[in-house]
């Protein structure tokens, strides 16, 4: 009984053993068939030149492609996309940013040999699980978008100062024997980094995701600082002084008028207290006995700078206003060193003071405003100061591209927000010749030349065209199917200058004086329902 019990165990032994080698060798079979199988997938992917199936690159269906194929579809809707623009609002205001102007670009030949490589590793197994994975799930290929952070940190700042309703600080210029102190006022601040950041949210959607948003501008509203009478005092203190040239260096050394209040710091602290739009304190102005007019041909011996622009002389309003602004730069003297400030020169554009209704943008719009023209006075100044080898200290280019000036030669004004500053950095004064008749704004800049003297060359040119949209308003005041244009639009631009220097005819130096965006002026089209 033990012998036969001991044979059956023995048996069973024998027959677990069996089994156990029979798994092993199937397991090792289909092991190495897998493997067999897995080799010839790999060897049969690595032989094809095409994308394998469900393989995206921006959402961009590439399955089956060649890799010029690839490359040629993918950089197609690439360019589709950075056409695109984007639409930043506030309230009624609108603007538009072009994904060009922002030279956003995303490197699409690095995206095709990416995606290319996908199933194609040097390791069998990991680049079989990769096609499966992707047969079974998909794979989006994306890559870094580029942008020029300059270019929107730049249009971020025009936006802020050109947004309806925003902050005015407190201001201050001199008329005769009055200053007259602007009380500033509250208004809007842009959230600038928060609209950064939703700009560069709006690029990743429409590279990435093909979708396309609104942006709407957060803001806060703030208070203008208190006006520091004291601050203002220091500024324009002055004591009197005549004008002299120096025997030994022949340096002139201008006439200074003295400046000081006619009524004490208390009175006029006192006269803040009241709470005005505009507040005009008493001077009282000392003449110096000899003046650099009084030095004549001694001082202002050389044109340093000139420039002309051309005005229609049937727009009255806007005649008046240019005749008004230059009457007010004409004769200005700028000492070495001095700042020049087109708006604490030409002061506050008001009915008031003069000026009257005309043409000016605003929002993006073309719209009557006080002072219309103004800018073309500015724009004319800024090209002879250009041409005379002056330091531009802050200068902005218009919401659109102006007809009196070439692209990137203009300078837009606006009191209490945007200012056209130039310094006198040369070793004498200067004096500026400003006049407007018969239809021609024109600057000259008198002074004396400097020991070496070079010759301004402006290059200005348009480096990219920026397309008009249209936007089309269905009503019922048309027949149905007709149209009506009620604004053609214009295309905007991008461009950039330079100040080039040359001596005795060769180029000496060439300076980028700025780089600028001028938007589209969109088409309106009323279209009958």
């Amino acid at each position: 009984m033990r012998n036969k019990r001991n044979r059956r165990i023995t048996n069973n032994k024998k027959l677990t053993k069996m089994r156990i080698n029979k798994k092993i060798v199937i397991t090792l079979t289909s092991i190495g068939i897998l493997i067999i199988f897995s080799i010839i997938f790999a060897l049969l992917n690595s032989l094809t030149t095409k994308m394998i199936n469900r393989v995206t690159i921006e959402l961009v269906n590439v399955s089956g492609l060649e890799l010029g194929e690839a490359y040629q579809k993918v950089n197609e809707e690439i360019e589709k996309r950075v056409t695109n623009n984007i639409v930043i609002k506030y309230l009624d205001y609108e603007t538009t940013l072009s994904l060009k102007q922002l030279e956003v670009s995303i490197n699409t030949q690095k995206l095709v040999d990416e995606a290319y490589k996908v199933g194609r590793n040097s390791n069998i197994i990991s680049s079989n699980y990769e096609i499966i994975f992707t047969q079974l799930f998909g794979k989006n290929i994306n890559n870094q978008i580029t942008y020029n952070e300059n270019e929107l940190d730049k249009l971020i700042d025009d936006i802020s100062v050109k947004i309806p309703g925003i902050m005015q600080e407190s201001s201050y210029y001199i008329e005769e024997d009055r200053l007259i102190i602007s009380s500033g006022k509250e208004g809007i601040q842009v959230k600038k980094d928060k609209l950064k950041s939703d700009i560069i949210q709006s690029i990743e959607n429409q590279i990435h995701n093909n979708i396309q948003n609104e942006i709407q501008i957060d803001v806060i509203n703030v208070s203008p600082k208190k006006i520091d009478i004291e601050s203002i005092y220091k500024e324009i203190f002055k004591e009197a002084q005549n004008a002299y040239i120096e025997i030994e260096t022949k340096k002139v050394i201008p006439e200074q008028e003295g400046i000081d209040f006619s009524i004490s710091k208390q009175d006029a602290i006192k006269m803040l207290e009241e709470k005005k739009e505009e507040y005009v304190i008493p001077l009282k102005i000392t003449k110096p006995n000899i003046t650099l007019a009084d030095l004549g041909d001694k001082v202002f011996i050389d044109e340093l700078g000139k420039y002309n622009t051309r005005y229609s002389i049937a727009n009255e309003n806007r005649n008046t206003n240019i005749e008004l602004a230059s009457k007010k730069i004409d004769g200005y003297i700028l000492k070495p060193g001095e700042i020049f400030s087109y708006n604490k020169v030409v002061g506050e554009r008001t009915i008031k003071a003069g000026y009257k209704e005309a043409a000016v943008y605003v929002n993006g719009e073309v719209v009557d405003g006080i002072g219309g023209g103004i800018c073309q006075v500015s724009s004319t100044l800024y090209n002879a100061v250009i041409y005379a080898n002056l330091e531009i200290v802050s200068r902005k280019n218009h919401y659109f591209l102006t007809s009196y000036v070439g692209a990137s030669r203009d300078a837009t004004v606006s009191y209490g927000t945007i200012d056209f500053k130039f310094k006198n950095n040369r070793n004498y004064p200067i004096k500026i010749e400003c006049k407007a008749k018969n239809g021609i704004s024109e600057v000259r800049i008198l002074g004396t030349k400097e020991e070496t003297e070079y010759e301004v060359v402006i290059q200005n040119e348009i480096t990219q065209i920026l397309p008009y949209t249209t936007k089309i308003i269905n009503t019922g005041d048309l027949k149905s199917g007709t149209q009506k244009i009620i604004r053609n639009g214009t295309n905007g631009y991008k461009s950039e200058a330079y100040k080039i220097l040359k001596l005795n005819g060769k180029i000496i130096s060439k300076e980028l004086l700025s780089k600028d965006s001028y938007n589209p002026m969109q088409e309106i089209i009323q279209e009958g329902r």
